[in-house]
């Protein structure tokens, strides 16, 4: 029981505070968020996780500086109950790579896996032992298809996605002044977090700003194809004000293109900042 406590705080941990004030955003299968403040523990719940040998192995997706943060403070909290990390992968954004990952944290027998499942079908699957071998899952962002809570796992964590998305549209409309014409790069894969960020971001523009006009749409699932796409974005809307981009890494490579360009006008809006794309 104390381990599922301390899973759910930690999860809470992750969460952004406000998740729950906004109706907007809600899980993958229409669940309401907690807020962070609600779940804690206390000195007496630390004391009795510690020197119980739990391991925990992280599961990511990729690196980034997002995945970096969230690794920093996870250590920190596993190592503050006691907690020891016998694994840390990377699938490259390669759900076969992932699938492998898995297997390789199940032989190191963790307690607890934390993990950004890639695609919600083949990480049903890929999942599925852990399942099996009662491991407890705590999933950020991203939910394997028809796992259920408290079946299948213990938690999911993500951030207040619609508000994300709508003050991605507010930073774009201060950007360029109220109005103007933007290019609109999506997530184009069957991805929780990217799709409520990005359908956020389109509806507000659509309805808060009616002098600002989405004139070009572009799906992405590669990112290392996103310099290639916005020089073909660009050159059939070299007028563009602004372009939104799902997220950091692919916005390197739109920066990329207005870099060799030597476009200094239009602006880029992005979430999950990086280091090189905050740095220009």
């Amino acid at each position: 029981m104390l381990m599922k406590k301390w899973i759910a705080a930690l999860a809470g941990g992750l969460m952004l505070a406000s998740a729950a004030a906004h109706a907007q955003t809600v899980g993958p299968q229409g669940e309401t968020a907690t807020p962070s403040s609600s779940l804690t523990l206390s000195d007496a719940d630390i004391a009795a996780l510690k020197d119980k040998g739990y391991k925990a192995a992280l599961l990511w997706h990729t690196s980034s500086d997002f995945t970096n943060a969230v690794t920093a403070g996870a250590t920190d909290e596993f190592a503050r109950a006691g907690i020891s990390i016998a694994v840390k992968t990377d699938a490259q954004f390669d759900a076969a790579r992932q699938r492998s990952d898995i297997e390789t944290a199940l032989a190191a027998k963790p307690n607890v896996i934390l993990a950004l499942p890639l695609d919600p079908v083949t990480s049903a699957e890929a999942f599925r032992q852990a399942v099996k071998d009662g491991v407890k899952l705590v999933f950020l962002s991203n939910l394997p298809k028809d796992y259920k809570q408290g079946t299948d796992y213990a938690s999911i964590v993500t951030d207040d996605l619609y508000q994300m998305g709508k003050q991605a549209a507010d930073a774009m409309a201060r950007a360029i002044g109220g109005k103007g014409k933007v290019g609109y790069i999506f997530h184009d894969a069957n991805y929780y977090v990217t799709n409520q960020r990005d359908q956020s971001f389109k509806k507000t523009i659509e309805k808060d700003y009616p002098d600002i006009k989405i004139v070009a749409e572009q799906g992405i699932s590669d990112p290392a194809r996103a310099e290639e796409l916005a020089n073909a974005m660009l050159l059939q809307h070299p007028d563009l004000d602004g372009i939104y981009v799902t997220w950091a890494e692919p916005a390197d490579g739109v920066l990329s293109a207005l870099r060799g360009a030597g476009n200094t006008h239009t602006k880029i809006v992005t979430l999950d900042l990086a280091e090189p794309v905050a740095l220009d």
